[in-house]
């Protein structure tokens, strides 16, 4: 006799099917959760930002006022006076590590035979030297020598001259005014005196 399921309905694991289930149910609430961790994370992290930058905000409107206040409190005579003192200082230091020996080895170097200076003197403005020198010669075109020897040196630029004049015995006088730069290889001296009364060769 032939035994037959003749059912209609198929046969199911429900076990897996359910199984499945809840593993997929479990990967979703996993993700879920670390999603959350997340934005729970991002949110503080966004909240400690959003503090500091208004703590820094605040300490940077608190400085300016402060140094408003502060500049409001100067007094401009003050600072006048402080000005012309740093001037005063600088022109000082300028003076004492200024090397008479350099200036005075170039001079001699460049004087002809027929020329002598009777006094030189350097001013030390706005960041430059400028030297003075009485010249004495037994001719204008000596002079011009002079003068075009120190212009190829090199350390004497903006030469002017001014003040000249013919003495009874025929020497022509002039003072000549240039901008000094000393040469590089130029010592640095001990403190010398600013003012020489003269020199005559």
């Amino acid at each position: 006799m032939l035994r037959t399921n003749l059912s209609t309905r198929p046969f199911y694991n429900e076990r897996a099917v359910h199984a499945a289930a809840a593993a997929v149910a479990l990967l979703v609430l996993a993700v879920t959760v670390w999603q959350g961790v997340r934005v729970v994370r991002l949110s503080q992290y966004k909240t400690e930002m959003n503090t500091a930058i208004n703590r820094d905000r605040t300490q940077a409107a608190q400085l300016t006022r402060e140094a408003q206040l502060t500049r409001r409190g100067l007094d401009q005579k003050e600072l006048g006076v402080v000005a012309a003192k740093a001037k005063e200082a600088n022109d000082l230091i300028e003076q004492r590590t200024f090397s008479w020996t350099a200036l005075f080895n170039q001079l001699s170097s460049t004087l002809p035979e027929d020329v002598m200076l009777t006094g030189v003197q350097p001013q030390f403005t706005d960041a430059e030297t400028h030297v003075n020198l009485d010249v004495q010669g037994r001719s204008s075109g000596d002079i011009d020598t002079f003068w075009d020897r120190l212009d190829k040196t090199g350390s004497f630029r903006d030469i002017q001259w001014s003040d000249v004049n013919v003495t009874d015995e025929g020497l022509h006088k002039i003072r000549m005014t240039a901008v000094y730069t000393p040469p590089h290889d130029a010592p640095r001296p001990s403190p010398q005196p600013a003012a020489v009364p003269g020199v005559a060769r």
